[in-house]
This record gives C-alpha cells, structure tokens and sequence, in this order.
C-alpha cells in the first residue's frame, strides 16, 4: 500500500501483519519490480536470467472470469431449457414471489410508482416491500430483460450472473489483495461462488447468492483500520453498503456481525495494533454511517414504521437451525450428495446452509492447526467457529435429535436479530472456509522445504479429495403450469377495473402462486388480493410478521379442496363470510385455470360461493362485478 492510501496486491505475513505483492512488510518503502522482460527472472529449474512469459492479470481474469461463467450455465442448464415453464422441483413459491418483484421494479421506473410498497399484490391491504426483499438492487438494473423477454428469464439471468459474479468477486479481491498465487485465488473464489450453501440457496433466493459485493466491503473496512484518506474511503464504504440493502439486508448484517467479529479477534492477539487502527476506523465508520443513514433512513422507517410493517419473523423460521450432523454431510445438489439423507438435517432443501462434507471439514480443522502461528488465521477460524455454532439455531440437533438448547437462545429476541434466520449464519462459515482454503493453497504452493513437483501434487490431490464430492450438478427442475392464454392474450382487460382485483382460484398463498406469475407476465397491469410474503399478523402494523396477510376464510376453503380433491359443502354462514371477502377485495372475476390440479372440485365449490362460472378461453370465469359492486 502506497503512502496515499491506494492499496496494491498484498498478502498476511505470518502474524498477520499486511504485505506488500512485492514482498515488504506494509509500511516500509518497497524496493521497485523490474520492468518490462526483467519481470521473473527464473526458469522452471530455478536457474536465474532466464525470462518466464506470464499471462497478463487482464487476460488470466477474464480467463477465471468465463470459466465461473460457465459453470453457473452449467449449474442453471436445466431451467435454462425453458425459463417460463420449469421452476426447482421441490418448492415454487420463492420464485414466483422473486418474479413479481422483479415486474415490480419495471413499474417503478417506467410507471413511477412507489417503490417501498405495493398494493397490487394483498389487495386492499397491500405489502411492505422494504420489509420484504423486492431486491431494487437487481429488479431495476434487469429492467431491460424483463421486458424483453419477461420474469421468467430475468430470474434465471439473476441466478447465473449470481453465482458467476460471487465466485468472480471473491476470486478478485483475494488474488489482489489476499494471496499472491492466482490458483489460491481461484479455489478460494469457487468455493466462495459455488458451495453447497449458494447451490442450495440458487433455485430459489437470487437476492442471497448474488453476494458479489460483499468481498469489496469487507476489504474496504479493514482498509480503514490504516486508511489515509477516511473521508474517501467512508464514502465508498458507504455507496457499497447502500446499494448492498437494496440487494438483501440480512446478508449484509451477516457481513457486518463478521467483519466486528474478525477485527475484534484480530485486535485481541495483537492489541497494539488498536493504537493505530482506532482513529482511521473510527473516522471512517463514521462517515459511511452518516451518508448511509443519510440514503438508507426513510426506506428504513417504511421498512420498520411505515404501513404493514412487523416486528420479528414468523415462527415458522424462527427456530430454522442447521443439524450438527449438516457440516460433515455433502450438499444436496453436489456430486456427493443425498437428499434423503439430508432431509432432517436442514430446515428445508433451499436452507442447506453448511453440508461441507467429512473431507473439507477436516481439511479446515488441518488448515487451521498447520497456519494456527498466523495471527488471520486464527481469527477467521474464530469467525467461522462463532457463527457455525449460532447456525444450529435456538435447539442444537444431531441427526435430528435434540440434544440441548444452543446459544441463540438468548439472542433470537434482540433488536435486528429477531428478523434473522439462524441457519443462514453458516454462509459466514462458507466464507471463511473459502479464504482458508485460499491461504492454505497459497502457503502449501509456496513451501520452499519441500520439492515443487510434490508439493503441487500433494495441493492438486488434496483439493481433489475434498472437493470432488462437492462438485455441482445442475439444478433439479420440473415443469409448471403455463400462464392462462386468457391472462396472456389480455381477455381480462374487458372485466377488471382499475381499483378492482382479478381473484386467482385457489386465492394466492405461500402454496399457491401460480396468480402472482400470471401478474408479473403482464407487469402487475391487475392486482390480486393474497399471496406469498411477510406481513404482520392480522393486518395490524408493528405485529409478529407471518406468511400471508390476515387470514381468508375462502381462502382457506379453496385451498383445502385443492389439497384433498374433495368438494365441500358450504354452511350459509360459510357463503357470507366469502362473499364479504370478496367484496373487501373488490373482485371483478374469479379466474380457474382448466387444467388446474383438482379444477372440477374447486369449480363446484366456487359456485356455491357466487353461482355458476363459464368457460372463457382456457379457464373458467366468474364475473361477479355486480355482487361486489359497493351497492350491493
């Protein structure tokens, strides 16, 4: 690092201390590179004088860059087939949710519309956006996808540049800043881009795997601790941390709790080194708060104030903990893996938040003992073994057995922390794996008391080992119900007013989103009462958060005669309790697909609610403006 404050390529001496690419401890004057064909004077038997011809670092990037690139092609392949008509086989609600928000963002640039709340989706009540991801961050700049070739195709643009582009970032910051070998680089940015964590997470959360800003804000906080130019770099800190809460905000507390965590570890082996950190960081922690309140404090307050806004997650993923049994077993969607083995050892499949295999956790556990004199390494092994144990969440669970009750107990109530998922603590753990293996491969290439040839045959071999079993495969998909032609040829138009809501039967919820694709193809022109998202229980602001808004009771009816394929009887109490509903959602029609699972009981049912429908194109119709019409 110069004197000015740019930073140039730099590793971590023994005792963590920063160097320079060139090999000087950080703060000394460094001795200039040679120029031009002097660069790397030595043959590949060492003999000195002889030229070596090296890849430019523009070309070798770019190089990594597509190789990363093809890989998330790779991973992606199957929904690639067919971006409108295949979503993950397992669950479909977070894509179609990931859909709307995505049109969402095209009506607020080309309509003007609110960006921190919609009402065209929970109609009347409507939804708190900031409380609930509709990721800006990457909706807006996707925009000219979206409405070239729809959602559909944007989400599946977002999942691969997701993964290519975490992969690439952590690849960047690491050859630059962490590692002088690029192969160390490159390992460490695979697994960073392309662990079993971000695989699972790939089908169905784009906001979480497109973690591609994230090493750049790490590096710019520890540059702070020897920054030069403070108001600069908290400026750039700042803009960086903005953009990222329009992405997720829940990674960007991970990265937050992380790096204070690292810092402070850091600190506490070499306590000295506060006396010259304090005052840059401090400065400059100061300036990026000041801005980003500044550009974050009124999406903020819609978030935490603003209408429908809630305080704490459902508890339905509150208590969300990895098993102890997920670290040493493969991810699902690797080549190692079993998903019947792995069902009870997460949450859910799209939460394998850990599943690094018996062969890379032990190989962490070697790295950490063999580097444990590097004052980095123990403080990232410190790191990662914090948020491994907070991972496993309020009861701690070995193979699907309760064992005791783990820490977060404690702090699942704490402001911020009530709104965190705790199993989503092990991707800082999949970090911190992914800059040890980075350091390891790094120091292991370098070993001076051991031949060249073995030493890169014992690195190449033992990556291999490890990391074989946790190769990705492509994701797994199966079709999905295509939009109605009546919904995509615009039919509807004719029937649905503007402060009128189109009713999708079964009414949306967290298991029924086929509606909220069918708004998104038509870029949310008609509002649906419903759907998937977080709300507050009971429609009352500042309540518990939930899935879904207040509870419907035809809602609830038409989702149990979905469920079992049985036709239910309605009481005349039954008929006026949906009939109010409808009429507070301000219903024009009731639209069933023909070929929706279970149509026929759905259809009978329906039509003890508000008398008999038509078919219409490809679906059946019920026109029900005249009973919802507010004189009636």
């Amino acid at each position: 690092m110069d004197p000015t404050g740019e930073q140039g390529p730099v590793s971590v001496d023994a005792d963590g201390g920063a160097v320079e690419a060139d090999g000087t401890t950080a703060g000394t004057t460094p001795t200039p590179p040679p120029s031009g064909s002097d660069r790397g004077t030595a043959d590949r038997s060492g003999n000195p004088g002889t030229p070596v011809r090296r890849w430019p670092t523009r070309r070798r990037d770019l190089l990594v860059f597509g190789a990363f690139l093809l890989a998330a092609f790779w991973v992606t392949s199957q929904i690639w087939l067919d971006p409108a008509g295949r979503v993950a086989s397992l669950y479909s609600s977070d894509p179609a949710q990931v859909q709307f928000f995505l049109a969402h963002s095209v009506r607020v640039v080309l309509h003007g519309e609110y960006p921190f709340f919609t009402d065209r989706l929970n109609y009347p009540d409507g939804v708190n956006l900031m409380a609930n991801t509709a990721i800006l961050g990457l909706g807006i700049p996707m925009i000219p996808v979206t409405l070239l070739f729809g959602p559909a195709v944007s989400f599946v643009v977002l999942v691969t540049l997701g993964l290519a582009g975490t992969a690439s970032a952590w690849y960047f910051v690491l050859s630059r800043y962490v590692v002088r070998n690029p192969i160390a680089a490159i390992v460490g940015g695979w697994f960073c881009g392309f662990s079993p964590a971000l695989l699972s997470h790939a089908s169905w959360h784009p906001n979480i795997i497109s973690q591609f800003l994230l090493p750049f804000i790490v590096w710019r906080v520890i540059l702070l601790t020897r920054s030069t130019r403070v108001v600069r770099d908290g400026i750039i800190l700042a803009l960086l941390v903005s953009y990222q809460a329009f992405i997720n905000e829940e990674i960007l507390l991970f990265t937050a709790l992380a790096c204070g965590v690292f810092l402070a570890a850091v600190l506490a082996q070499q306590p000295g080194r506060f006396r010259t950190a304090w005052r840059p960081l401090a400065g400059g922690l100061a300036v990026c708060a000041v801005l980003a309140v500044a550009l974050l404090a009124y999406p903020l307050y819609v978030q935490f104030a603003g209408r429908q806004a809630y305080h704490g997650l459902s508890d339905a993923v509150r208590d969300y903990g990895n098993d102890l049994a997920a670290f040493v077993s493969p991810g699902s969607p690797t080549l190692g893996g079993n998903e019947r083995a792995n069902a009870n050892l997460a949450p859910n499949y799209s939460e394998e938040n850990a599943f690094f295999g018996w062969g890379l956790a032990l190989l962490t556990v070697g790295i950490v003992i063999w580097l444990r004199r590097e004052v980095i390494v123990r403080a990232l092994a410190f790191t990662g073994l914090l948020f491994a144990i907070l991972s496993l969440g309020e009861r701690v669970s070995y193979w699907n057995r309760d064992l005791f009750w783990g820490p977060w107990e404690w702090l699942v109530k704490l402001p911020l922390l009530d709104a965190v998922v705790p199993t989503r603590f092990g991707l800082i753990t999949t970090v911190v794996i992914g800059i040890l293996l980075a350091l390891a491969v790094d120091r292991a290439w370098s070993l001076e008391s051991v031949d060249r040839r073995i030493r890169r045959v014992g690195v190449v071999t033992a990556l291999a080992v490890v990391l074989l079993p946790l190769i990705p495969l492509p994701l797994k998909m199966t079709s999905r119900p295509a939009v109605p032609d009546f919904i995509s040829s615009g039919h509807w138009r004719q029937f649905v007013g503007p402060d009128q809501s189109l009713v999708p039967v079964p009414v949306p919820a967290m298991g029924h989103t086929n509606g909220m694709r069918w708004a998104a193809s038509t870029n949310l022109d008609f509002k649906i009462p419903g759907g998937y998202f977080l709300a507050p229980r009971n429609g009352n602001t500042g309540d518990p958060g939930r899935f879904g808004g207040r509870p419907s009771g035809v809602s609830e009816l038409l989702d149990q005669v979905s469920t079992t394929g049985r036709v239910l009887t309605l009481t005349d109490r039954e008929r006026r309790r949906s009939m109010d509903e409808l009429r507070h959602w301000q219903a024009a029609i009731l639209v069933l697909p023909v070929r929706e699972k279970n149509a026929e009981p759905l259809r009978r049912t329906v039509e003890q609610i508000v008398g008999p429908g038509r078919r219409v194109d490809d679906v059946w119709l019920w026109d029900i403006r005249t009973l919802t019409a507010p004189s009636s």
